[in-house]
């Protein structure tokens, strides 16, 4: 009798604290996804509903019209190219650079691998605000500015993006590299043919972060891209914001369409980007 009455307390224990648990969770939940809601229903608002006060949390009616007038308000489409654009060359091209870079540091042997890596490594803790301005030399000097080679060339590296793979290329066995280079496969098409193919999570989730950050990029896009025409979405909705910053309802459908791909985009590769993330730190 008193086994079954402690067993009957451990288990009221238990599920009183799985229940906060999922309260905090919960609440967690709700201050995180608040903003995307006030977003998009302000932007379903009319201006005077959404100046008005009290704030109304369900749109009295739906205005979808305001993000065809947000739209024809900039060259958006534009916008959307460009940074379309720009990230999907940076992508591409900096995680084929990237996954050579990983690959050496994670299954080749040389003189000083560690040292190298270790001062590669370091470089993320330099502020990126102190590169700004000898970027922008280079880049000036170069002859680049006002033009797509200024919004691409320099982010074609990436060390966050090589230290992710390369910490993941050493979870696969050098039993699977062994065994290709007694076939006769070189170290490339072993990279190629095997350590990729292997390799997609951790693939798509640094493609997932470099889209993601050159997506979101507004500081160098704004001091080297001064025409119009090589404006990304980030610049283009800053200057909207500018010209349109008290009609709350019009920027509000700006910026939802804006980070509408990024969301989309997660939803249907999250299931890769979590393997990415929970087998990065593994090494066998």
């Amino acid at each position: 009798m008193v086994l079954n009455k402690e067993n009957h307390l451990a288990k009221l224990n238990k599920n009183i604290v799985q229940f906060v648990i999922y309260l905090i969770l919960s609440f967690g939940a709700v201050l995180v996804v608040f903003p995307f809601y006030w977003m998009v229903i302000t932007s379903l608002k009319t201006l005077q509903e959404a100046q008005s006060i009290p704030p109304t949390f369900i749109p009295r009616s739906f205005h979808f019209k305001n993000f065809v007038e947000a739209w024809n308000s900039a060259p958006f489409g534009r916008y959307f190219f460009n940074s379309i654009y720009t990230c999907s060359v940076i992508v591409c091209v900096g995680l084929i650079s990237s996954s050579l870079a990983a690959f050496a540091f994670a299954k080749m042997q040389f003189v000083g691998k560690k040292v190298l890596f270790f001062f590669i490594l370091s470089t993320m803790m330099i502020p990126g605000q102190v590169l700004i301005i000898p970027s922008y030399l280079i880049v000036a000097n170069l002859g680049w500015l006002n033009s797509y080679k200024s919004l691409i060339i320099p982010w074609l590296a990436n060390v966050f993006t090589i230290f992710l793979m390369r910490q993941f290329f050493m979870t696969i066995p050098d039993d699977l590299m062994d065994a290709a280079k007694i076939d006769g496969a070189s170290k490339f098409r072993a990279l190629w043919m095997i350590v990729i193919p292997l390799s997609k999570p951790v693939i798509i989730t640094a493609g997932i972060f470099d889209f993601l950050m050159n997506w979101n990029a507004l500081l160098w896009p704004l001091i080297v891209a001064k025409r119009p025409q090589y404006w990304t979405l980030m610049v283009g909705l800053s200057s909207f914001n500018n010209d349109a910053g008290s009609k709350f309802n019009l920027l509000m459908a700006a910026s939802t369409f804006a980070v509408l791909p990024i969301i989309i985009a997660f939803f249907f590769l999250q299931r890769f980007f979590i393997q990415g993330i929970a087998r990065t730190g593994l090494k066998s």
